[in-house]
Order: C-alpha cells, then structure tokens, then sequence
C-alpha cells in the first residue's frame, strides 16, 4: 500500500474519485486538522462569492453584512450531513465513525470549493458572453463533488451502491429534520427570552413607580 503524507492522502482522495476514500480507509489515514481547515475554506468561500463576485454577474444588494447566514449555509448544514448520516449509518449498520465521516465529507468538498475561488477571480476579468466558461467549472466542480461524497460514503460505511443511494437519501431527510428542530428550538428560546425580559421591565417598572 502507498505511504502518503496527509496532505498527499488529501490529493489521492480528490483525485481518484472511485478508490481513494477505500485507500484512505484501509491506511487509517486522513486528518482532522485538514479537514477543519478545508471547512473553514468553506466558510470563507461562500463570502468571496456573496461578496466579492464581480458586478456584472452578481450584484450585491444587501449593504449590510451579516456572518450568521453564512455561518448557517456552510458551518451548521455540514454538522448536520455529518451528525445525520453517522445517525442513520448507525441504524443501517454503517462501520464509518463521526470522525471519519467529518474527515472524508469535507475531503470531498474540495472541487466545490475550489471552483467557487475559480469563479470569483475570474468573474473579474471575463465578460458576460465568457460566462458559459464559469458555468463549466462550476458543474464539473459540483458534479465532482457529489460522485466524491457518494464515494465517501459508500467506502466509510463499506456500503452496496443501492445501500450508499439509500444512505445518502436518508441522510438528506435527518438533516431536514435536525434543522426543522433547531428552528422550533430558537424560536423556543427567542419567546422564554421576550418573556423573561417582559417580566423584568414589569417588575422594574413597578419597583419604582
């Protein structure tokens, strides 16, 4: 078997979309650290692109900056997939660990993300009759991306193709629920909040009135 560095194994994963996340398994290999700083990568990306996109294909109209739905957008909905399929991976007994399943999603992202920096630099320089160009990169990229995770799965959980399609399915619908819970208990939250602060002022009213 190959004796890769991490960032080797990151390479080979990426690259072989068929067999480098059954490498990885079988070396034991892929590191956490990579894969926080890939998701922080993640992170960043989604504000280039909301941000700094050139003009002329993308116009900002929201002058205020908010962190929170960016946060939201990458951040929160990869925990999700992560804590959903290592849920349903358990049920459907999958032999992926959360660890390894966090490692293995965020290798596959990589495309992705890089083509969202792609298109960010180029949208600077390219017109708008260029923009079949930019279309390209970002369907290659996102296709490549989605053979990647299913590789991923299918290699963590050492899964049939049906089981992986399955998996995968059933992993969509847990983070659907996951997120429709967090939005109940937010709102939850925001009403104890306004409750308790209406209590306060009230009683500070009354204590000096």
């Amino acid at each position: 078997m190959m004796n890769l560095t991490q960032k080797q194994w990151l390479k080979h994963a990426v690259t072989h979309i068929f067999e480098g996340f059954e490498d990885m398994r079988w070396k034991k290999s892929g590191s956490v650290k990579i894969a926080f700083c890939i998701l922080i990568l993640f992170f960043f990306a989604e504000i280039t692109h909301e941000r700094l996109y050139g003009f002329q294909f993308y116009a900002v109209y929201d002058k205020t900056f908010n962190i929170i739905p960016y946060f939201i957008k990458t951040i929160v909905l990869f925990m999700a997939w992560t804590v959903g399929n290592w849920s349903v991976c358990t049920i459907l007994d999958g032999e992926g660990t959360m660890k390894n399943i966090f490692i293995y999603s965020a290798y596959a992202l990589v495309p992705y993300i890089s083509q969202i920096y792609i298109n960010t630099v180029l949208s600077h320089f390219l017109v708008r009759d260029e923009y079949v160009f930019m279309q390209a990169i970002e369907i290659t990229c996102t296709l490549w991306t989605a053979v990647l995770i299913f590789s991923a799965v299918k290699s963590v959980h050492q899964y049939t193709v049906l089981k992986t399609f399955s998996a995968v399915f059933l992993t969509v619908v847990a983070m659907f629920i996951m997120l429709a819970l967090l939005v109940l208990f937010m709102a939850l939250v925001q009403q104890v909040y306004i409750f308790i602060s209406t209590v306060y002022t009230e009683i500070v009213y009354r204590i000096r009135v």
